[in-house]
């Protein structure tokens, strides 16, 4: 079993930092970031996880001083300080292909690998927001279609650059003067729709090969780009049938496009409260959520229903199912559709579950209660692994860390030790030969 540990500033629970036992401001302190990085590699974790996007959720809405989500430290000036406080655990970082240039972010992630020691991992996004666009000097989100086509080339762009050098490009041959062997240089030449990339990479090749690729997206574009690329998949499905679904078809896709469907983890996110008692865990959370105001409340459920606001209707009655899909996060709002639908629930559950973990799978119990549903999921192949979503932090995950973690140890389930230094040896993903090593040995100018 596979498990990241997904970190969002002070807990994924939006109320999170007004309860006494969080860092309300531990968002913007890289001491707190530290502190869960290690208690994450504590756990043998294979990784920690940070989402990211370029804006304030709605900058004119008035709740917005309600919540510390506003402010975080930039993930990807992160990763590079935790590489120096922790020694095996992988470092994955969101960063967009809509608001990003390929040779620019191909050196910071490159960069990223060498520091860790081969531990980077690259969670491509396409964004969803608006405030996004209003940031990168755009009048408005360009459309769902634009952006994942838009993706496609940036994702092969990226991987050539990282291919620049080969592995045994660098002599550093002080005698004879030789630094690197220009044959193993590779000029990319790359003109496409949207990228004209000359190449090459000013840094050597990352020590993973490439950094691991991360895909979120559920969309069916979503869907086609992680099965051409993507190496670990995050999803949000909540239902075992769902997932199990979801995994199949995500491995028959990734074999249509020639690729081992072994080399896709495919990791739901999964938000856990331990307690003695199932009782005490949903007591727990029920602490949290009666800390979450109104305002902030509906400004989520907007978010996660693409800016379609529900607040009007009446508490009890039904969850709309026709609501359009806009240009926004499209597969959340056909999850939380379908959700609702399979649930028979009112604009009040919807409510509290979306607030609450916004569509991912919500576990409260014992200790041996939370292993039995993940190990549940795993042995039906629903799952190569999870993403572990703590509502709190950071009692959320040392909890888990202390007391789910050992009984998942005990099954035979999840590692007792790092056996590997790279994100690459933990997952059990082979490293990727370069595109040209297979090529002459003369200087390669290559257009796409």
């Amino acid at each position: 079993m596979r498990l990241g540990a997904f970190l969002q500033d002070v807990g994924h629970h939006i109320a999170a930092w007004r309860h006494p036992d969080v860092p309300a401001t531990g968002g913007i302190s890289f001491g707190h970031y530290a502190r869960l990085a290690q208690i994450a590699e504590r756990g043998k974790f294979d990784a920690v996880f940070f989402g990211d996007m370029s804006t304030i959720m709605y900058p004119e809405d008035e709740a917005l001083g309600q919540t510390a989500r506003a402010v975080h430290i930039e993930p990807q000036s992160l990763l590079p300080a935790l590489a120096m406080v922790t020694g095996r655990i992988g470092l994955i970082s969101t960063a967009s292909t809509t608001y990003n240039e390929p040779y620019a972010l191909a050196r910071r992630f490159a960069a990223i690998d060498h520091i860790s020691g081969g531990r980077a991992g690259w969670n491509i996004v396409t964004s969803w927001t608006h405030g996004e666009a209003l940031n990168a000097s755009l009048a408005a989100l360009p459309t769902h279609d634009e952006r994942y086509v838009r993706a496609e080339e940036f994702v092969d762009v990226i991987r050539d650059l990282w291919d620049s050098f080969d592995d045994d490009a660098i002599l550093a041959d002080k005698d004879s003067g030789q630094f690197f062997d220009p044959a193993r240089l590779h000029v990319l030449n790359h003109k496409g729709q949207h990228f004209q990339v000359r190449g090459p990479l000013n840094v050597t090749r990352p020590p993973q090969g490439w950094p691991v690729l991360v895909q979120a997206g559920s969309s069916d574009d979503g869907q086609a780009l992680a099965a051409r690329v993507a190496e670990v998949i995050f999803t949000a499905q909540t239902g075992i049938e769902d997932s199990l679904a979801f995994r199949t078809k995500i491995r028959a896709r990734a074999a249509g496009f020639g690729r081992d469907p072994d080399g896709i983890k495919v990791m739901p996110g999964v938000m856990p409260v331990v307690g003695r008692s199932r009782a005490e865990a949903e007591d727990k959370f029920h602490r949290f959520q009666e800390l979450i105001r109104p305002e902030i409340g509906w400004a989520i459920m907007r978010r996660h229903l693409g800016g379609h606001d529900l607040s009007g209707l009446l508490p009890d009655a039904p969850v709309p199912q026709d609501l359009p899909l806009g240009e926004g996060n499209q597969s959340r709002i056909r999850l939380l559709m379908t959700v609702a639908a399979r649930e028979g629930w009112t604009v009040r559950d919807l409510y509290w579950y979306v607030v609450g973990s916004r569509g991912h799978w919500l576990l409260l119990g014992t200790a041996e209660e939370i292993a039995d549903q993940l190990e549940a999921r795993f042995t039906a192949g629903a799952a190569d692994g999870f993403n572990i979503m703590p509502p709190w932090l950071p009692g959320g995950l040392e909890e888990f860390v202390d007391q789910v973690v050992p009984i998942l140890q005990r099954r035979g389930l999840f590692r007792t030790d790092y056996s590997g230094t790279t994100l690459r040896d933990h997952l059990g993903l082979a490293r990727p030969r370069g595109r040209y090593s297979d090529a002459d040995t003369s200087i390669q100018q290559v257009s796409r």
